[in-house]
């Protein structure tokens, strides 16, 4: 019986050994191919490209969704994407923003990207300067219409761009990892080629009319101090580190105290400055983007 139930019991081990060795070896990859994760659906959709707007000679008029135009609405067109497709657009020159609703096709001609509303195109200066470069990004079916933050990444976005000297491009961008001192560095190089190579195809697509009332540039404020000894330790550190880069000290009263501010630049486009003022985080000095006075 002892003899017995020993065997029995070492029949039961084997097979429960010989189990355990068949789900291990369909659990490998076969020899000779690749595990292949499933694709990442976190990349964003980004468009870049000219847009222009359209306002009350189209009001009440039909879409090619079949809704009627109303300029005080967030909508816009755009030639192929799904009709109710919200896209967050944002202003490459003032690094404003706007999510917007597709109910219309457009527009199809100078080259361009998306015809805003009356509405959506005010809050991102673009009813002043006739035309805008933007960055559109695909978002959330739930997201609110209306005026919106500037994207986190707004710069990254901007440079990641595969294709700047055409006049428009559509591609993909992951979320942002951290990134290193060096990386940052780079990332202010791809910028600015960026910029200058882009230069020339914008002026093919830009007309005289549009550059009415559009902002000169921008700069960075590093910091306000009451204490003038301080702004100058971090104009001096900021030369330092970037001496290629103009910083000057603006004496300014601002309720009724004399502030010592600390400005970077001046830039010629948003997303430059706004890679520089990473760079300048990197090595911990805050700092806001602000706009030079209009023209």
């Amino acid at each position: 019986m002892i003899l017995f139930r020993r065997l029995q019991v070492l029949v039961l081990s084997s097979c429960f050994f010989f189990l355990l060795t068949l789900l291990g070896a369909s659990a490998r990859p076969t020899p000779g191919t690749t595990a292949v994760p499933a694709p990442s659906s976190a990349a964003t959709t980004v468009f870049r490209g000219r847009a222009s707007w359209y306002g009350g000679y189209f009001q009440g008029r039909r879409t090619s969704s079949g809704e009627r135009y109303n300029r005080f609405q967030y909508t816009c067109a755009h030639k192929t994407l799904p009709f109710g497709t919200r896209l967050r657009v944002t202003n490459v020159k003032n690094g404003k923003s706007v999510v917007v609703r597709v109910t219309d096709r457009g527009p199809f001609r100078h080259q361009r990207i998306l015809d805003l509303s009356e509405a959506a195109a005010r809050p991102l200066g673009v009813v002043d300067c006739g035309a805008a470069t933007v960055i559109a990004q695909v978002v959330a079916d739930d997201a609110p219409l209306g005026p919106a933050t500037t994207p986190g990444n707004f710069a990254a976005l901007y440079a990641a761009d595969p294709n700047p000297e055409a006049a428009f491009t559509t591609y993909a961008v992951l979320p942002d990892a951290p990134i290193s001192p060096a990386d940052s560095v780079a990332r202010i190089a791809a910028t600015a080629q960026l910029i200058a190579a882009s230069a020339e195809t914008k002026a093919e697509v830009i007309t005289a009319a549009e550059s009415v009332n559009c902002p000169s540039g921008f700069f960075i404020q590093a910091g306000s101090f009451i204490d003038a000894t301080n702004a100058a330790s971090v104009q001096a550190r900021i030369k330092s580190l970037m001496p290629e880069l103009q910083v000057n000290i603006s004496q300014d009263l601002v309720d009724g105290r004399q502030r010592s501010r600390v400005l970077v630049g001046q830039f010629g486009e948003r997303p430059e400055a706004e890679a520089v003022r990473q760079q300048l985080l990197v090595w911990g000095i805050g700092g806001l983007v602000r706009e030079v006075a209009l023209r």
